[in-house]
């Protein structure tokens, strides 16, 4: 659906030249949440931008469905972007247009009869859960109605790709859950393609299916969302995961947690799905004549099933201990010895 080969993105400034962008490769599945997190200034807006471009790159291509956006312009490259919407951190709305009056204007610009826009805009005002509000202006709408009236006017023209850029940042929580939940209803009933950026890791882990985090303009790290969060490899993912899974306070409090259990080992386990729902503890205490006792634990739902961390003890002869950690390891449990100083 989406690929971008060897994209770089320079600006001239007369400080010098200035890389945006830099040796990113990118596939992105049709039909997958794919999300691309990163601090400010990480290059992740340029990117988003690339893709209907609104900015073209100085080296490499863009390619949406079939088409390679990096190479036209005109008429061609207004075409295609109408099959790849925007929704925005702020909105965006016409605030002298009620709310009808919003969603039909990508319709008006398309040339689109009336009667069959009137259609088009009930559709999509009962699919983002506004009805009711049809004739009220941006100014009598809440943050979250009005990014849902944002959505709804991204979906008139039927796109293929949907761009989220930071689109639930200046929502409170509660409403970036329901934005999210929406978002996922709309990628599971229409087979849309969203491409989302961010800089918080709790709106990946709750709708992406892959992940791309970027750093100083390129792509440090990728992957399932399951994996990323299981297995971080850079630090910056190190960080991300740590603001949403609970290991910053567990890796913070480590030489308490050791000073604490002087016996047996220490030892992470981090597991996935159904296995989070699992008897593993006591499981463990039965067949290996072992204790163990919970030191941290915390679990996170992903868009693919939850993902769980424990910090456990287990304390036993040597042999026992070794039995249960093997144990573990054969029921794909990923396991890590927290070294003694």
């Amino acid at each position: 659906m989406i690929e971008l080969k060897n994209i770089e993105k320079l600006y001239k400034t007369d400080n010098g030249v200035i890389t945006a962008v830099k040796d990113v490769n990118l596939t992105i599945q049709q039909g997958e949440i794919f999300g691309i997190i990163g601090y400010s200034g990480a290059g992740k807006s340029t990117l988003i931008r690339l893709l209907n471009g609104l900015e073209k790159p100085s080296n490499g291509t863009v390619v949406v469905n079939g088409q390679e956006i990096s190479s036209i312009s005109g008429n061609k490259l207004r075409a295609a972007r109408q099959k790849i919407s925007m929704i925005f951190q702020h909105f965006n709305l016409l605030w002298s247009r009620t709310v009808e009056e919003n969603i039909s204007f990508p319709l008006e610009i398309a040339g689109v009869k009336k009667e069959d826009r009137a259609k088009r805009v009930k559709e999509l005002i009962d699919l983002v859960g506004l009805s009711g509000r049809e004739k009220s202006f941006p100014s009598q709408l809440s943050g979250g109605q009005k990014q849902r009236v944002g959505i709804a006017r991204a979906l008139a023209n039927n796109p293929e790709v949907l761009l989220c850029d930071e689109a639930t940042s200046a929502l409170d929580p509660e409403t970036t859950d329901q934005i999210l939940e929406l978002l996922l209803d709309i990628n599971k009933r229409l087979g849309l393609t969203i491409v989302l950026i961010t800089h918080e890791m709790h709106v990946i882990r709750k709708i992406c299916h892959r992940v791309a985090v970027m750093e100083a303009g390129q792509i440090v790290e990728q992957g399932e969302v399951l994996q990323v969060f299981q297995n971080p490899q850079a630090p910056i993912t190190k960080n991300f995961v740590m603001q949403v899974s609970g290991k910053k306070e567990a890796k913070v409090s480590i030489e308490q947690i050791l000073a604490n259990y002087s016996t047996g080992k220490i030892v992470k386990l981090s597991f996935i799905g159904n296995k989070s729902e699992q008897p593993i503890i006591s499981h463990l205490i039965k067949e290996f004549d072992v204790e163990v006792n919970i030191v941290h634990g915390s679990i996170s739902q992903t868009a693919k099933g939850p993902l769980g961390t424990l910090i456990i003890q287990i304390d036993g002869t040597d042999s026992k201990v070794e039995e249960a950690l093997k144990h573990l390891d054969s029921i794909d449990i990923q396991t890590e010895v927290i070294d003694r100083a």
